[in-house]
């Protein structure tokens, strides 16, 4: 018996003696994409259109097809097809909307397509026509609005949320969508956030809404008034702005979760026997194997979220007793019916202890401590782009929050203690950090943990200069906070003094080959100014006098290091070079720190001397600095203690435009045919009553 095989729309019979069949709904495309009205001949033939099951291929393959002058010829028809697809949302029959709703995504892509050539045409008069746009366009954005907030399926609501980011990502460049224009007028902002204050359709689209969101807050955000922008930025519904936290964090925990499982297979493998046999020698190369895409849409959010709404910081904070330690479920987690968009999803948007597996020691756990664990594993790898990207947008996001009152104050909260495992990189020269002997300390020290990774390990040729500047900025945004409240933290500074001395360094080291790329001394007089801070103020915030005592014995016990900064920088700025201003800078910032060491550094001599001692222990040299603070003269110098607040227009827009592109790109390749399948969405409405 001869087999049948269907393809683009074709019925064959295997046996070729027989012409393809074509479905129906192919020859009814087939028919509206010829100059004549459809309906002319079938008064029903949108009416029955719409019963038929989408073949998206088959549409978006025939809009390919098409040149911009043969296009234009059917635009009638196009239109009216546009129109037929408005009106059938507003039907009962599920069925039909579910079709409506495949069509119009299949339709917007492939007229969008036809746009990247030469034609010119106007996007929406070929899909609408200019003449009945706005009313079309308001009544879509309408039944996309019922829709959302009805009682009704949640496989709808699932469609209705990828058409619209099918339509807000049809072009790479978003502010470049003129379809965006009706979005904004007829806005569904009250939609998204019912999603998310909701926790069944949080559940199910939460992530879908969230990176829906935030690309429409990036519409023209620099050149119009943004109704989400504004919208955002005042929500203070604490329900909403938890559900949107939750989404968030349970993205970026599934990252941690990809990222551990493979850390963990990575080194329960055979590479790992062969490293332990021969040593840790290519430990490095070994662990830049482990990759986990990064999921720069749902860092969007976050960061869009802590910018605009002040309310949203304490949502950072919040802790949730449903992501405390519980065993793991011998069930496994259910799927989702149809993939999520964006660039890493989730499997599911369930925030459930379960689907946030903690470290055994930690107890409770916040969105903060998930996106500093985050932070954490994208900012090991600088040197892939997306990497890079995702690293600087959390440090963009750790400056926001080290600029803000409320989030200092719960940062440096004594009663808000927590264990924070943060991942660090192998490396040759130091032994992997025991988990399990991490303290419980405020929120404030993990930070400044994170800021001290990034700096010792990101001593490179490729050096990531912007990164250790935002880096420097929110450890001094943070000692400012300290200074201003007097806030007196127990850390283990000397890491911090210790990683930055090192930075000095290594910066002068390679001299050479950073000045070809960087103005180093930017940095250098960043760095240098921490420790004036420290000098100058150290006693309103170090934790005890002898922390005090230590940061001196630092500086003596490592002045060749500022003795040779003073060298380079004292070179340079006698030349008249391009150099000359920003090395005089530093020399103005080092007068404090050569007053130290050339003022104990004698009396250490002098003591060695007397006591007949080759080497003093660092007691003995403590001792010294204890007895000679009386006989020190230092300057005061002006504003250690002040900074220049974020500001994303000037200074990151050009960062913001190319991240949201790449964003946008990505949703859109992930709605692929297989993400609107109607398999599932058929199963829900096997029936038309």
């Amino acid at each position: 018996m001869a087999q049948t095989e269907k393809k683009g729309g074709l019925l064959r019979k295997s046996s070729a003696s027989k012409k393809p069949l074509k479905e129906k709904v192919v020859l009814m495309y087939d028919e509206i994409f010829t100059t004549e009205d459809p309906s002319k001949c079938n008064p029903r033939f949108w009416e029955e259109l719409f019963l038929m099951k989408v073949n998206l291929e088959y549409l978006e393959g025939k809009l390919e097809v098409l040149d911009g002058e043969e296009l234009m010829k059917i635009k009638d028809n196009i239109n009216c097809l546009f129109q037929h697809c408005i009106q059938a949302l507003g039907e009962e029959h599920p069925i039909r909307v579910v079709n409506a709703l495949q069509t119009l995504c299949a339709l917007i892509r492939g007229v969008h397509q036809k746009n990247k050539s030469t034609s010119g045409f106007d996007i929406i008069n070929m899909l609408v026509g200019f003449d009945k746009a706005e009313l079309c366009m308001k009544n879509l954005m309408e039944s996309l609005d019922s829709l959302l907030c009805a009682e009704g399926s949640e496989s709808l609501k699932s469609l209705c949320l990828k058409l619209l980011l099918c339509l807000v990502t049809v072009t790479d460049n978003i502010s470049q969508n003129t379809i965006l224009e009706y979005v904004m007028i007829n806005s569904i902002f009250e939609a998204i956030l019912q999603i998310l204050s909701s926790p069944l359709s949080r559940r199910e689209h939460g992530y879908d809404a969230v990176v829906l969101l935030a690309l429409l807050v990036n519409y023209r955000k620099y050149e119009s008034v943004n109704p989400y922008i504004v919208k955002l930025s005042i929500v203070d519904d604490e329900a909403t702005l938890n559900g949107m936290g939750l989404v968030i964090a349970q993205a970026l925990s599934e990252y941690n979760r990809q990222y551990k499982d493979k850390e963990e297979e990575h080194q329960t493998g055979f590479f790992s026997a062969l490293t332990n046999m021969v040593g840790s020698m290519f430990i490095a190369d070994a662990d830049e194997k482990i990759s986990v895409q990064t999921n720069e849409a749902i860092l969007l959010a976050l960061y869009e979220a802590v910018h605009l709404n002040r309310n949203f910081i304490t949502v950072l904070a919040q802790s949730h007793p449903e992501m405390g330690l519980m065993t793991t479920p011998t069930s496994p987690i259910p799927m989702t019916p149809v993939t999520p968009l964006g660039t890493t999803p989730p499997s599911s948007d369930v925030i459930s202890s379960a689907e946030l597996p903690l470290d055994a020691d930690v107890q409770t756990s916040n969105l903060l401590i998930t996106f500093l664990k985050y932070s954490s594993i994208v900012m090991q790898d600088t040197k892939d782009e997306h990497r890079l990207h995702s690293g600087k947008l959390c440090l963009i996001i750790l400056t926001c929050i080290a600029e803000d009152q409320y989030a200092n104050a719960f940062l440096h909260d004594d009663n808000m203690n927590f264990r924070v495992n943060l991942h660090r990189m192998p490396m040759r020269h130091r032994k992997k950090a025991a988990d399990k002997n991490l303290p419980c300390r405020p929120l404030v020290c993990a930070v400044l943990d994170l800021m001290v990774e990034f700096i010792v390990t990101h001593m490179m040729k490729e050096f990531p200069m912007d990164l250790y500047v935002r880096c420097i900025q929110i450890v001094h945004k943070l000692l400012c906070y300290q200074k201003k409240c007097r806030v007196r933290l127990h850390y283990t500074w000397r890491e911090l003094w210790s990683a930055l001395i090192n930075l000095l360094k290594f910066l002068m080291s390679n001299e050479t080959v950073l000045l070809a790329k960087h103005n180093i001394f930017t940095l250098a007089l960043m760095v240098v100014n921490l420790f004036n801070m420290f000098i100058t103020y150290g006693d309103t915030f170090l934790p005890t006098p002898s922390s005090y005592d230590e940061l001196y014995y630092e500086i003596i016990r490592m002045h060749q290091n500022f003795d040779n900064l003073y060298s380079m920088v004292l070179r340079l700025s006698t030349s008249s070079g391009q150099w000359k201003e920003p090395a005089s800078k530093v020399i103005h910032a080092l007068v404090n720190i050569r007053a130290i060491i050339n003022h104990f550094n004698p009396k250490i001599e002098s003591y060695a001397a007397v006591n007949h001692i080759s080497q003093l222990s660092e007691d003995q040299v403590l001792e010294v600095v204890r007895s000679n603070y009386d006989t020190l003269t230092l300057k005061l110098q002006d504003g250690l203690d002040q900074y220049e607040r974020y500001s994303e227009q000037h200074k990151e827009a050009t960062f913001f435009k190319e991240l949201v592109r790449s964003i946008s790109i990505n949703v859109r390749k992930n709605l692929a045919f297989n993400t609107l399948s109607q398999e599932l969405l058929l199963k829900e409405f096997s029936t038309i009553s």
